[in-house]
Order: C-alpha cells, then sequence, then structure tokens
C-alpha cells in the first residue's frame, strides 16, 4: 500500500494522508492535472470518479461525480485557491446537487497537495482543513479517511502504465 499515515488532528481540523509513490513529482501531477487519469484514482473502486469539467489554474475549477454500487451518484466539485506545478494544489472541495451547485448543507473543505521528492519517487502529502471540529467528524463518519485510502491504493497501477 502507498499509503504512509494517515493524521487525523481534531484541534487542527485536519486530516492528512501521507503517501510514497515510485514516480517524480513531474508524473505524479498528472494524476491530478489530467481529467482522465484523476478520474481512474479520484474515487475509492467501489464509488469510481467522473470529472466533468477541470481546470487547475487559479480560479478555476471542477465538476465531478462518484458513482456508487447501486448506480448512486454523489456530486462535488472544486475551486482553485493555487497551484505550483509540479509542487503543489490547493483547492476547496465540497459537496454539489445532482446538477453540479455547491450543497452549502455539508461541508467544505479546504485540500492542500504537496509533493516532494524524495528518494526517486514523491511524497505526497494532502491535507485537508474543514471549518470545525464538527464538520471533520461528519465527514470522517462518511467514510472520507477509509475512501481516501482505498482512491490513493490505485495510483500504482496507474503510474505503472506509465
Amino acid at each position: 500500500m502507498t499509503v504512509v499515515d494517515t493524521i487525523k488532528d481534531t484541534d487542527a481540523r485536519t486530516l492528512t494522508v501521507v503517501t510514497e509513490l515510485d514516480a517524480p513529482p513531474e508524473r505524479v501531477w498528472r494524476l491530478w492535472s489530467d481529467a482522465g487519469q484523476l478520474s481512474r484514482w479520484w474515487g475509492p473502486p467501489s464509488w469510481p470518479a467522473t470529472f466533468t469539467a477541470h481546470d487547475l489554474t487559479p480560479g478555476g475549477g471542477s465538476k465531478y461525480h462518484m458513482t456508487g454500487p447501486d448506480g448512486t451518484e454523489a456530486h462535488g466539485w472544486w475551486r482553485v485557491l493555487a497551484t505550483d506545478e509540479p509542487r503543489s494544489l490547493e483547492v476547496e472541495d465540497g459537496f454539489a446537487d445532482a446538477d453540479g451547485n455547491p450543497d452549502d448543507s455539508l461541508p467544505v473543505t479546504t485540500m492542500h497537495v504537496d509533493l516532494a521528492p524524495v528518494d526517486g519517487g514523491t511524497r505526497m502529502t494532502i491535507t485537508s482543513r474543514f471549518a470545525s471540529a464538527e464538520a471533520l467528524e461528519q465527514v470522517l463518519g462518511m467514510g472520507m479517511a477509509e475512501g481516501m485510502r482505498e482512491a490513493i491504493g490505485q495510483i500504482p497501477a496507474l503510474l505503472a502504465e506509465g
């Protein structure tokens, strides 16, 4: 498994997932920047993602949905805050309705992705910061930590393809 650590910090209102990957940061960046590749790993295997819009320029954004085993769709959006290719990415990540409009009844997280070169590969650190400890607990209760570990577990196969 590529996940090295998962750290929940209620006081800081963060969930951090640390991963080590056998590819340089430039290759790992494409896992984020290419909508086709992102769609192949962003959702866990039982809830695959489909990105219908994807623009990583600051001020840009993404729309996506994940499809469950019974066909249920869970929609989401990103608003890109900052990018530093191939080193980092920061987005707001939220839930959406079926038309892609933000669902204000569910938490929004600020997700920071850091890609650092290590020993011929990349250490990818994803830190999700929430507005409150309650919001963090709400998404953890929805399976976010497990879903992220399962989703990230799909990355090595994509990297092996080149």
